[in-house]
């Protein structure tokens, strides 16, 4: 059936593209990918994330976008739409519930992370981090630490920076699609590129450039298979496999509702499989430069390139201590690193927004209100997962928010994918999705991305997820 979005539509193809782009870059690119990388030794998997982001998540975002350019509506909706038109049960509904859940959980500890760098702007304005310039090698990652550490270890600051982001989130998304979303996502991305750019720069500049390069692109297997290796033993694990695949859902937005939402805001006549393709080989290349820009950053301070959550917080501020007009560049950093947090945030929260406006018929505003009220409450676990909480460890010592964090990007959103492929793969009918790729069944490419999606998929996700839980141990 064809059907109107009630919440309007993008101005144009490149809007869908600097939204979705907007979606999946952010926190994820810049602040997550790189600690991930250094945990799991660098460039094994760095390869295995471009593995899984080519052959399991590109046909799965293309397969996203179209359902929800059929479905004209919030993911909810959609799915239970689009479940009735193909004679399928009701209960797929639930996988537009899924995607909706997972993003406010997202977002519940994404704001908290996103008011670290909303912190660090008055830092970097106020000139903090220039006296390393003038300190022994020594003392610059000690005096780094103490300024990371006094604002995670202090709730009423956390609490004070994720209640401005989540306000900034809400004052966004009451704006529309066209008034708020698509105004937004257009200065931010083009302006965040250009100073990524200008990063990568300032890092081939720095004396251990071809040392971060060759940790980013030297494949050794070892770090990714044998991640938790003591002096007495190395255990084959899958943790490492899964947490490439989980880093590529996550990075893309897939499987939260987000990208299906945004979707269902496409003009008719956009080519899917075009605007997809453009979206993944932006986010990639944000993660891809975010590295270049870190690791040679770690090794010539003498950093730990696996030093987890805080590493991005821990890294360039040294850089933008030293580098000339570093004051600067590091306040404008972290203002547009904000801002694409911003862009993300608004993409997680859009899916419950848009549920309650068609269903419950609230106003945007008010919508936008309660929903952010509920991932404000979520969000007070991850902040005092950081200090109150932090022995509060109740599976596999993981904290409330490594939990959070880990049931989302490892399992909620790779499950999801894993749905989003079957049903549109096994479920739906071939000439529907056909038409709405504009394709032919019997045409090469589609025949390809047919395959991938119906069988590699389903396969990759599938192994993954047993040897991570030790079936083939």
């Amino acid at each position: 059936m064809s059907r109107t979005s009630i919440h309007g539509e993008w101005s144009s193809r490149t809007a869908f593209i600097l939204a979705a782009t907007g979606s999946a870059v952010g926190l994820g690119n810049i602040w997550k990918f790189p600690y991930m990388a250094g945990q799991y030794g660098g460039g094994a998997f760095v390869i295995t994330y471009l593995l899984c982001i080519a052959i399991i998540c590109l046909p799965v975002m293309m397969a996203e976008v179209m359902l929800g350019k059929l479905g004209r509506s919030s993911p909810i909706n959609t799915m239970y739409h689009l479940a009735v038109e193909n004679k399928q049960s009701k209960i797929w509904i639930l996988l537009g519930w899924s995607g909706a859940i997972a993003g406010f959980l997202i977002l519940s500890y994404y704001s908290v992370i996103a008011g670290w760098a909303l912190a660090y702007v008055p830092e970097l304005a106020l000139g903090t981090f220039t006296k390393v310039e003038n300190m022994p090698t020594a003392e610059i990652s000690p005096f780094v630490d103490s300024i990371f550490n006094s604002l995670t270890e202090n709730p009423t600051k956390l609490i004070f920076w994720h209640t401005s982001f989540i306000c900034m989130t809400m004052f966004m998304i009451a704006g529309g699609v066209k008034g708020g979303l698509e105004r937004a996502v257009t200065f931010m991305m083009p302006a965040l590129f250009i100073l990524l750019l200008v990063l990568v720069g300032y890092s081939m500049s720095t004396p251990d450039f071809m040392r971060g390069f060759q940790f980013m692109f030297n494949v050794n297997f070892d770090n990714l298979l044998y991640p938790n290796c003591t002096e007495q033993a190395c255990e084959l694990s899958g943790d490492g496999l899964l947490a490439a695949m989980g880093q590529a859902f996550f990075s893309l937005s897939l499987g939260m509702g987000s990208i299906m939402v945004y979707g269902a805001y496409l003009p008719k006549n956009a080519s899917v499989s075009k605007v997809t393709t453009a979206v993944v080989l932006a986010d990639t290349s944000v993660a891809i430069l975010a590295g270049l820009i870190i690791f040679p950053i770690v090794f010539s301070n003498g950093l730990e390139p696996g030093a987890g959550v805080g590493l991005v917080f821990k890294t360039l501020p040294i850089a933008f201590g030293q580098m000339p007009f570093g004051t600067l560049f590091g306040t404008l950093f972290f203002i547009l690193l904000v801002l694409a947090a911003l862009s993300s945030s608004i993409s997680l929260i859009e899916p419950a927004v848009a549920w309650l406006v068609e269903t419950k018929k609230f106003t945007r505003i008010s919508a936008s209100v309660l929903s952010g009220i509920f991932v404000w409450l979520v969000g007070l676990i991850t902040v005092f997962s950081f200090n109150l909480w932090s022995e509060v460890k109740p599976i596999g010592g993981l904290n409330l928010f490594e939990l959070i964090d880990y049931l989302t990007a490892n399992i909620m959103l790779p499950l999801a994918g894993l749905l989003i492929a079957i049903f549109t793969g096994w479920l739906m009918k071939k000439t529907i999705v056909a038409n709405e790729l504009n394709s032919s069944v019997d045409s090469f490419s589609y025949r390809i991305w047919y395959f991938l999606l119906r069988y590699v998929t389903p396969l990759g996700v599938s192994i993954v997820f047993l040897n991570a839980i030790g079936v083939f141990s």
